[in-house]
């Protein structure tokens, strides 16, 4: 017998339409330009997160509202007094009904909310549509129980997401921070050279994503420097045919070349660079360059990822709609140069660092994804009452 069959024991749930036993009032409109950096109250409108602050508010705490217009279908609580918007529906609840059991009740219908927009001019949800779902009555002793589990649900699953966001930025700040120590040699204990002095950078040539085939040569687009692709890589995401590269001539970066990207949306994304290891060459965007020289190619990819690689470009950036740097100001940039069993040490170091954060990164949305689920599915079971009393 599961707890909800225990809870349930002796006892008729009965069901019937929301619009009988609660009102499904629409919010009043609010233009950006009334909204307050100073104001009290948060103004909810087409989505989860308020729209703003208001220096006044139309409903009181503990009310659920469903969605009808941007993230349609979505249902929002609040926990404290707000305005509601015209792109909301606050649905009001009677002495049968605790506010909390129908707002985790409604949780669970979002995605039939959802299949329910009227398209055509505004997409939207009528008000019937809300007013006609079906809705479980138990006794509010029952919802109240539900409530408390759910409630201590919902906190163990915030808190247990707080300490594994809190425990990936730690991480991310310590190999930041070792990256930045390792790259801060005292003056003279090693060589400092230009990038330029030592090796030489080319360009890629121009190809867009809708050239890239599921199979074919391997190629590196500009975007996937910054959504993909780590400190070294030896296979790429992406493929071109190889009639394309032959016919447009485009550049390989070879093994043992560093991949750098040169153009994006913020200074910051400019430099972050690749060793590609992979045993095929592979192609490069025209908004990365490769870099050629006799360096451990893993030192120096970890070094354009330091904080004094970038200090020395930011001044070579061009900034726009698309920042972007050339050859000539990433050749300026000073690297130091020690001996190729100090880089392989080095390396080694930011290995170790860089396999834990990648593991962490990668590993901690998964356990985040995966609790959220675990929460879901007690949720639904909660929420699962037979239905052999529906009202039609």
């Amino acid at each position: 017998m599961t707890y909800l069959e225990r809870l349930l024991e002796g006892v008729k749930v009965e069901w019937e339409p929301l619009g009988e036993s609660c009102k499904v009032v629409r919010g009043k409109r609010l233009t950006k330009k009334e909204l307050s950096e100073n104001g009290k109250f948060p103004v909810f409108h087409g989505g989860l997160i308020p729209l703003g602050l208001y220096d006044k508010y139309n409903r009181k705490a503990n009310q659920t509202m469903i969605i009808n217009t941007g993230s349609i279908g979505e249902v929002v609580w609040s926990g404290v007094d707000f305005w509601s918007s015209d792109g909301t529906f606050v649905v009001e609840t009677n002495e049968t009904i605790n506010d909390k059991f129908l707002y985790y009740f409604l949780k669970t219908q979002e995605q039939y909310l959802k299949t329910q927009k009227r398209e055509g001019g505004v997409p939207t949800i009528d008000r019937i549509v809300v007013e006609k779902l079906q809705i479980p009555i138990p006794p509010l002793s029952v919802q109240k129980e539900i409530v408390r589990i759910l409630d201590t649900f919902t906190e163990l699953t915030a808190e247990l997401t707080a300490e594994l966001t809190a425990e990936l930025t730690a991480r991310k700040q310590q190999y930041n921070y070792y990256i930045n120590e390792l790259f801060r040699f005292n003056e003279g204990e090693f060589e400092w050279k230009t990038l330029g002095e030592i090796g030489a950078f080319q360009r890629g040539k121009r190809f867009v994503r809708n050239d890239i085939i599921p199979e074919g040569i391997p190629c590196i687009h500009y975007g996937e420097m910054y959504t993909h692709y780590g400190v070294w890589a030896n296979e790429s995401k992406s493929f071109l045919s190889e009639e394309l590269v032959e016919n447009k001539r485009l550049r390989f970066a070879e093994k043992c070349d560093v991949v750098i990207v040169a153009a994006g949306e913020t200074v910051e994304d400019i430099g972050m660079g690749t060793a590609w290891l992979g045993k095929e060459n592979v192609v490069i965007h025209d908004a990365c360059f490769l870099y050629r020289s006799p360096l451990n190619p893993k030192y120096v990819a970890y070094f354009t990822r330091s904080n004094i690689f970038h200090d020395q470009i930011k001044k070579h950036i061009s900034s726009g709609k698309i920042s972007a740097i050339n050859a000539k100001g990433l050749s300026s940039a000073v690297i130091p140069v020690p001996s190729p069993e100090e880089q392989k040490r080095i390396v080694s170091i930011l290995d170790k660092f860089d396999t834990l954060t990648t593991s962490i990164s990668e590993g901690l949305p998964k356990e985040i994804a995966l609790r959220q689920k675990h929460y879901e599915y007690y949720r639904d079971m909660l929420l699962s009452f037979p239905k052999n009393n529906l009202k039609s």
